[in-house]
């Protein structure tokens, strides 16, 4: 029995010997992770930057692509030039500038390659290839940039910059390091991580000089990189094109959406710039340029700016009214009893009254409305009314963010019975006399020209509308897309009460509010004027918008457009609308469009400076303040297998 015991003893000490053994030898002669630390003097890890996804329009036409280029690093320690000034020439430098760039990547390390050049085109650095062997401690890197060969879109696209310090420490996983490429506003930002792809890793043996000797073990430990997924977009670039023509010497926005499916076919912000700007080594130098442009074209105007909707919101005071019961087709409102003056003769029913835009028509619709359920010029039945109209109004999505695939857009605002109890500091301080206004899209309403869009595409489609997106596809076109940009949204009035009100808007165009010119043969336009009160400057630089949707019946675009300072909405904004709506549908001019084009560009709605809203002036320094520390302009180097392009976020805001 002892003897049983002690073999049985003996048997557990070999078998945890042997698994030590076993260990030992896949530790030292299998795995190889302990060997790659160990060898980290020989053996150089080298992070390989994926290329990020292209973008393109709803044909497959390229919007973004990536143009190889060149980044230069410098290691200090090795750096051997004979004649400085030489080499200035050669890159095209000033001495300062020189020996700025290399003080900093000095302070960062000495024996560490760090940035000395960013982005040099293949032109460029073609010029200085065979030079730079007589310059020792400069290393060039490939790399890449993104291009815009369409020329557009800059705004909604946004750029690629160098990651921020706050972006690097709020990372819920740690992806990115500290001079890593990413996307900022628009779309580059919005689906950065389906762009963005996946680094790969690279060992390369190198000897005591830092000269690569070869790939280690054959590439064995490698890891590729893996490119990242294209972006469709649901842009027609042609007709995107075409409208940023049309937006010449105009400030303002057009935003035209495919009503059956909600993808945005045309985002116009103008004033705007060529993307290409902020893509280049030259990024600083032209993002300070647009930051400080007086006419803010930083600003994506179709998200981002926020105005009164004028007369075009009486379509939606026409639609909850007869849902309510307190409007029919056949109602008629005269001018009598309303505060408001208006353009036409008044005596008109629903038709007519969308047709001219009578405002003491729907003055007295939306006092109808108000009133509905009480007694009038009591608070009670006031804010009553006012609770069940911001309930349905908001049904079209005003006031609230619809979900665009943009990081950049604001909810605008719709007013409640807070609102006004809050401007008059009481329950019982207002009443109906302090908010009919906005009847006619005026007061405290701010809306949005994307909301408008929708508005528009909502009433195309009877009563529901599809959340307005750029997305078409996601590494293929109609995969990938997001299950909110299939979702249709309802608006709770009956299909019934659209069928007059777009019968008015028809008429409106045909010999109502708009141009005579905008009703183009061929298109059935369908739309609604309405011009957004700007007093500080006098009515002459009125705001003017148009929402409308094309043709008729089967509508295939709908679409928004504000030209700020343009005055009467029927005019200018109604003629952009009308020419986008034929360049999409048909895909030329034909010869009335020809004319209203050429009168159209012709136009220059640009405010003077005098107008604009003056800069802040900086505030006086405190004497007794502690001096700050002024930087030097020239950026820190970062360590060479990261990227380097940067400028901060842009902080400007919508007007």
């Amino acid at each position: 029995m002892i003897e049983n015991r002690k073999f049985v003893i003996l048997g557990v000490f070999c078998l945890v010997g042997l698994i030590y053994a076993v260990r030992l030898f896949y530790l030292q002669i299998l795995d190889d992770s302990y060997a790659l630390e160990s060898s980290s003097n020989s053996i150089k890890r080298v992070i390989e930057i994926p290329y990020r996804g292209q973008i393109y329009d709803r044909r497959g036409e390229l919007i973004v692509y990536n143009t190889p280029v060149y980044d230069l690093y410098v290691t200090p320690k090795r750096v051997r030039i004979q004649d400085t000034l030489a080499f200035c020439r050669m890159m095209e430098m000033t001495r300062p500038e020189f020996d700025s760039i290399m003080d900093l990547a000095k302070s960062y390390s000495r024996v560490r390659p760090s940035i000395f050049m960013r982005q040099l085109s293949k032109e460029d650095y073609a010029r200085i290839q065979d030079a730079l062997i007589d310059y020792r401690g400069f290393e060039p890197v490939m790399t890449s940039m993104r291009t815009y060969p369409a020329h557009t879109l800059s705004n909604a696209l946004g750029y690629v910059s160098e990651i921020s310090k706050k972006k690097l420490e709020s990372q819920d996983f740690p992806y990115y390091r500290q001079g890593d490429y990413i996307g900022r506003n628009g779309l580059e930002e919005q689906y950065e991580e389906e762009l963005r792809g996946r680094r790969g890793i690279k060992y390369v043996m190198q000897d005591v000089h830092g000269v690569a000797k070869g790939s280690f073990k054959s590439g064995e430990h490698d890891t590729a990189a893996v490119a990242g997924k294209n972006l469709y977009t649901g842009i027609d670039v042609a007709v995107q094109q075409y409208a940023d023509s049309l937006m010449h010497n105009k400030v303002g926005s057009i935003m035209a959406i495919d009503p059956s499916t909600g993808e945005i076919l045309v985002s116009v912000s103008a004033p705007t710039y060529d993307p290409n700007q902020l893509s280049s080594r030259f990024f600083s130098k032209n993002y300070r340029k647009l930051l400080k442009d007086p006419y803010k074209p930083l600003i994506n105007r179709p998200v981002m700016a926020s105005y009164r909707p004028g007369s075009t919101f009486k379509l939606i005071q026409a639609l909850i009214a007869q849902q309510q019961g307190s409007l029919s087709t056949g109602t008629v409102y005269g001018h009598g009893g309303s505060p408001m003056r208006c353009h036409c003769h008044g005596g008109n029913n629903l038709r007519g009254a969308v047709r001219f835009s009578c405002n003491p028509y729907f003055y007295q619709v939306f006092r109808k409305y108000i009133y509905h359920n009480g007694n009038p010029n009591t608070f009670k039945a006031s804010a009553a009314g006012l609770k069940e109209w911001h309930d349905h109004a908001s049904k079209f999505g005003i006031g609230q963010k619809l979900g665009i695939d943009l990081p950049s857009e604001l909810k605008g605002n719709l007013p409640d019975v807070s609102t006004y109890n809050r401007l008059y500091k009481g329950e019982l301080a207002w009443k109906f006399s302090n908010i009919y206004s906005l009847s006619i899209g005026e007061g405290e309403l701010l809306i949005s020209p994307l909301k408008l869009a929708n508005l528009a595409a909502t009433i195309a489609n009877r009563g529901w509308y599809i959340t307005p997106h750029y997305v078409k596809g996601i590494g293929k076109l109609g995969e990938g897309i997001p299950a909110q940009y299939k979702e249709k949204h309802y608006t709770d009035i009956d299909p019934q009460y659209y069928l007059p009100v777009i019968e008015g808007m028809r008429m409106a165009v045909v010999a109502g509010t708009t141009k005579r010119e905008a009703d183009i043969p061929g298109i059935e336009l369908c739309g609604k004027t309405g011009t957004s009160q700007n007093a500080k400057f006098g009515h002459a630089h009125d705001h003017s918008i148009f929402i409308g949707f094309a043709p008729m019946n089967n509508p295939k675009i709908a679409v928004a457009v504000f030209v700020e300072n343009a005055g009467w909405g029927g005019v200018a904004a109604a003629s952009v609308a009308a020419l986008v709506a034929e360049r999409y549908l048909k895909g030329k001019n034909e010869a009335q469009g020809q004319r209203l084009k050429e009168w159209l560009i012709k136009q220059n709605y640009m405010p003077p400076l005098s107008m604009l809203p003056k800069p802040r002036a900086p505030k006086k320094p405190d004497s007794t303040a502690k001096k700050p520390v002024v930087k030097d302009t020239i950026r820190k180097p970062r360590p060479m297998m990261t990227q380097n392009q940067g400028a901060p976020r842009s902080t400007v805001s919508g007007n």
